[in-house]
């Protein structure tokens, strides 16, 4: 493009906070992003749950919540194909730009279409617009920095916030929208709040480096009528089953499961069989390999306050504040409140520490037990009634849950793009979001399971089965430590 300013990574530019300039335009798009992407699904699983009365469709409790996980699932799934798009064919931010206008159209479906077709065309358009977004916005994130530049975590965890800044926000007003005016309207401003970000970011995108346009592994021309006929084939595939009733509603978080733990050892075989990288490159996959583990665990714990969480605060906490009853979606906002709260506060002390932190290992055993003890403090609560959880208890277990978020979800972005190839660079981003595409997908799974057994059980089984798989990383940081190979 030629309003594209030849530029490349350097530590001379601080001009945001410290970091470089473009970081403030890949900071807003996301942060717009992530305002659509939580504000939407704060009230998504009530919309499919609630009775028509109550304007929603009235789905089975435990459906809605599987197709909510498979939802959510299914768009860091779809960031292996943008990824793929961007090392393959355009480059991050060609995709990063056109999925932001995939994402705008999918909720302006979902908020002007009626019924479960407005759903599925709305969640399908956002997935994939979602999916291209998130894993190209991290590379180009990524690419705003020279390789050994220190200020590569604070500036993740600056990303980090402005992710946050978002998803604070966008519960809380599409939340008081539903409750006022109905489920549409708050789809509505989901829809407003993209375009927001779209505008601002079109603006902007002159002011980023030109290696953000490069294309890691063009394929060849030959290659791409093959490629096409193959996605319409699938897309014929997944059309034909639906009609048939092979996937349903009921069994798609099942699917989405499936689907993903297939993507994800297909990309590690890919990967690690490619011979453009090097033994060095290849050390390091297979360092990345119990880190995906730990993550996967991780956002199956912490994506459940889209599914149990959720169902938990509409069921057993007592939401009266002052005599006002708080919007259920705004408890989904306690832990970006947080994350806004003390993410500087880890950006700081990590900068401070410098090559004395603790290394990704460690910092993802801690953070995978943290958040298995967060669920253990649900069970003082177990098998009230209605209204009998405190709020302030809610508020102490989300900020638990945040400060294991912060030692793995910024840490997990940031270790991704210096232990990436240099061939798979999104490719690499977009992995480490199949872990997050698997761990929200299992989030669906285990909420039907939280319908069908005891609470205690529940919390007990979930919360030390990740306090285990913390204390066994942590017996292995070091090894993993050996085959990152420099990397911390």
């Amino acid at each position: 493009m030629s309003s594209v300013v030849e530029q490349s990574p350097t530590r001379d530019d601080r001009s945001f906070l410290g970091q470089p300039r473009a970081l403030a335009n890949v900071f807003g798009v996301e942060m717009w992003e992530r305002f659509s992407f939580y504000g939407m699904q704060g009230i998504l699983l009530l919309y499919l749950y609630y009775s028509a009365a109550d304007g929603g469709l009235g789905i089975p409790q435990a459906t809605a919540a599987g197709i909510v996980g498979a939802y959510g699932g299914g768009v860091y799934l779809s960031t292996i194909l943008g990824a793929w798009v961007a090392d393959r064919l355009v480059g991050s931010e060609r995709v990063l730009f056109c999925s932001a206008i995939v994402i705008a159209v999918g909720h302006v479906a979902l908020a002007l279409l009626p019924g479960l077709g407005g759903v599925a065309t709305g969640l399908i358009l956002i997935a994939l617009g979602s999916g291209g977004l998130k894993a190209n916005a991290t590379s180009v994130v990524g690419a705003l920095y020279a390789k050994d530049d220190p200020r590569l975590d604070a500036g993740f965890s600056l990303f980090y916030l402005g992710i946050n800044l978002g998803a604070f926000f966008g519960p809380v007003l599409t939340g008081l929208l539903q409750t006022t005016l109905g489920f549409h309207y708050g789809f509505g401003l989901a829809a407003v709040g993209m375009a927001i970000g779209l505008v601002q970011y079109s603006f902007g995108r002159k002011r980023l480096p030109a290696i953000v346009h490069e294309v890691p592994n063009p394929l060849p021309a030959s290659r791409h009528a093959g490629y096409l006929w193959a996605a319409i084939a699938a897309t014929a595939v997944i059309v034909v089953l639906v009609l048939l009733g092979v996937i349903t509603a009921s069994g798609l978080v099942t699917i989405v499961i499936a689907l993903t733990l297939i993507a994800t050892v297909c990309y590690f075989v890919v990967i690690l069989r490619n011979r453009q990288i090097t033994a060095l490159e290849r050390k390091r996959v297979y360092a990345f390999m119990p880190l995906f583990v730990a993550s996967a665990a991780f956002w199956s714990l912490s994506q459940q306050q889209f599914t149990v969480v959720t169902i938990y605060t509409d069921e057993r906490l007592n939401r009266d504040v002052f005599g006002w009853e708080l919007p259920v979606s705004w408890v989904q906002s306690f832990n970006p409140v947080f994350i806004i709260l003390l993410s500087g506060a880890f950006a700081a002390l990590w900068t401070r520490w410098g090559s004395r932190q603790p290394s990704t290992p460690v910092k993802f055993a801690f953070g995978t037990a943290l958040m298995g003890s967060a669920f253990l403090l649900f069970l003082p609560f177990v098998d009230g009634g209605p209204n009998s959880t405190p709020l302030l208890a809610m508020i102490a277990i989300l900020f638990v849950l945040t400060v294991a978020e912060l030692l793995i979800g910024p840490v997990g972005l940031a270790v991704t793009t210096r232990l990436a190839p240099e061939p798979f660079k999104t490719q690499m981003v977009a992995l480490f979001f199949l872990s997050i595409a698997l761990g929200t997908a299992v989030s669906g799974w285990l909420a039907e399971w939280y319908t069908s057994v005891s609470e205690t059980v529940y919390f007990s089984v979930i919360g030390g089965v990740a306090i285990v798989l913390g204390l066994l990383l942590a017996l292995i940081a070091r090894p993993i430590l050996r085959l990152m190979n420099g990397v911390r």
